[in-house]
């Protein structure tokens, strides 16, 4: 278990993005039978999904996300001197994805920018490099995690298609002196099960591959509901005791939009409130990592924010790969959602 404690640092908004495109499981899905697409749907919980064409990648919607909150935070581009990019659905293997958004969206030269590449765990992760590069001289990070998993599973895999929609997010962090809430993080890793949910082809590993099926994602379902079950409980409370809270101290626990029979077995046996876990797959699906972001924007972009907003952000999936961010969000922090057309 790894952990830690950061000061100094805010969230100045959050911003999502979505596809205008709607896929309907119940409507579009004539390729399987109509009993096991209602499966899905029933145990799931994910009745459509937005979903990306074949020339709209994770960039596209993180760069509407980042355009958006950056106008409405009236931030002046050469204030920011960090930019992460998060995903696992990038433009291409070289150069890093952040780049290209870093030449899109006029930044400064004086802008250190990288790509991460974790998929649900890479929110919570991160929150916390951007607020270790703000307690390292940085002031202003821009933090963007998209994924595009829709476009990686295959029309013919009833396991995997009926699940994934597809987002982008831009969250907006600075350096503030004035924030007396620290920030907690835990995170953990089990390699093991790393082909748990993998593309086998495509890297260089396995560069190309004549079964055009290997370039498509593979799941197994059931070892990675076991690993939820198992890891995520201790990950809520690990990061409750390094901070002494208990459930009750906190608004929202967002968790990675991954499967609604899980997530509300999650929810009761940690002991929380159906109210403070939202739980939005109905309309987008399993977004990936995004799907926190998502989230927040969803539960929080109608609602009059009086007063600070504990939340607890929850990742967990591939890799394996799991960690926690708990923080708080002031009132004056703008959220904001958007549809990319």
């Amino acid at each position: 278990m790894s952990q830690s404690e950061i000061k100094n640092c805010r969230i100045a908004g959050i911003s999502s993005c979505i596809p205008s495109k709607i896929y309907n499981n119940r409507r579009d899905s004539t390729q399987f039978p109509k009993i096991d697409v209602e499966k899905v749907v029933s145990l799931a919980g994910i009745v459509e999904r937005h979903v990306c064409d074949d020339s709209t990648c994770s960039s596209d919607l993180c760069y509407k996300s980042a355009e958006d909150l950056i106008e409405k935070l009236g931030w002046d581009k050469d204030t920011i001197d960090g930019l992460i990019f998060i995903t696992q659905s990038p433009d291409y293997f070289l150069p890093s994805t952040s780049c290209v958004l870093h030449e899109r969206l006029g930044l400064s030269d004086d802008c250190a920018a990288f790509d991460i590449g974790l998929g649900c765990s890479g929110y919570p992760y991160g929150i916390w490099m951007a607020a270790m590069m703000l307690n390292s001289s940085h002031k202003r990070v821009l933090v963007l995690h998209g994924e595009t998993p829709n476009r990686f599973t295959s029309p013919d895999d009833k396991v995997t298609y009926l699940l994934f929609g597809d987002a982008g997010s831009a969250t907006a962090l600075e350096y503030d002196e004035n924030c007396s809430t620290p920030w907690y993080f835990t995170f953990g890793t089990d390699g093991k099960g790393y082909e748990d949910l993998i593309i086998y082809s495509g890297g260089f590993r396995k560069r190309f591959d004549d079964d055009q099926r290997q370039h498509y994602l593979y799941m197994k379902g059931t070892n990675l509901f076991n690993f939820t079950i198992k890891k995520i409980p201790s990950l809520i409370k690990d990061t409750l005791n390094i901070s002494n809270k208990n459930t009750e101290d906190i608004d929202y626990f967002i968790f990675h939009q991954s499967n609604k029979y899980m997530m509300k077995h999650l929810v009761k046996k940690c002991g929380i409130k159906k109210e403070q876990a939202p739980i939005i797959l109905d309309k987008f699906g399993n977004t990936g990592g995004p799907s926190v972001p998502l989230t927040i924007t969803q539960t929080l972009n109608d609602r009059d924010i009086t007063k600070p907003v504990s939340m607890m952000l929850l990742g967990y999936g591939v890799g394996l790969s799991w960690g926690a961010a708990l923080l708080e969000l002031d009132k004056e922090a703008i959220i904001s959602h958007i549809i990319y057309d």
